[in-house]
């Protein structure tokens, strides 16, 4: 089989990061976490007190950024300008943050490029909101994945359940994903929708496993 780059677009919580690693995983290919790359922005904007609509000020902070994957005992984490920040990118606060960063032109103008480039080697399985849409229109394969937004809402809270000592409440975080589904889908710049040649698969009912297989289906027709 030749080398193939595969997208997975989805909304949060629907497992993309899950799967994507699992596929990546199972075909040999590099998984790349495009989502991460916002969140970078977003904890650097927060850590700056930038307003997210402040477009002059986001484009200096991101002409002042370096973002790079590096894999460190065989685990993907990223660093900004040298500062591993792997784990401080998930808190809800970000989250949220990164949700209404990656609405601003600026930013994306900025991601564009450095993602284009993560994927130009092909043999990856990229993950994000608008991969198959915008980034790699071209893209060999294109996968949308999603979920009921109760059982997004419930993997998310589970797995800061874990993450933290202090988890916020399930309703909470139902509600934020529910404000960040309607902020990705109706933002005017690369709203968050599965192209028209994207393969969608429900993941609600079905396992990590269940889902790769029937990816891995896909691909090899």
């Amino acid at each position: 089989m030749k080398e193939l780059l595969i997208t997975i677009d989805g909304p949060a919580g629907a497992g993309k990061t899950t799967v994507s690693r699992a596929l990546a995983d199972r075909l040999g290919y590099r998984y790349i976490d495009t989502g991460a790359l916002y969140r970078a922005v977003a904890l650097a904007a927060k850590s700056r007190q930038i307003d997210p609509g402040d477009d002059a000020a986001l484009q200096q902070l991101c002409s002042e950024l370096n973002l790079e994957f590096r894999e460190i005992n065989g685990e993907q984490r990223l660093f900004s300008n040298g500062q591993d920040v792997t784990d401080y990118i998930r808190t809800p606060e970000v989250t949220m943050l990164a949700s209404a960063v990656s609405a601003r032109p600026v930013v994306r103008d900025y991601l564009l490029g450095l993602q284009r480039s993560l994927g130009a080697r092909k043999a990856a399985v990229v993950e994000g909101r608008d991969m198959g849409t915008v980034v790699f229109p071209d893209a060999d394969v294109k996968f949308f994945l999603s979920a009921s937004t109760e059982a997004r809402a419930l993997r998310r809270y589970e797995e800061l359940r874990q993450k933290s000592k202090i988890a916020p409440r399930r309703e909470d975080v139902e509600r934020d994903m529910r404000q960040r589904d309607k902020n990705d889908s109706s933002r005017k710049v690369a709203p968050l929708k599965a192209a028209e040649d994207a393969i969608v698969i429900d993941s609600t009912q079905l396992t990590v496993d269940a889902v790769v297989d029937l990816m891995v289906t896909h691909i090899l027709k």
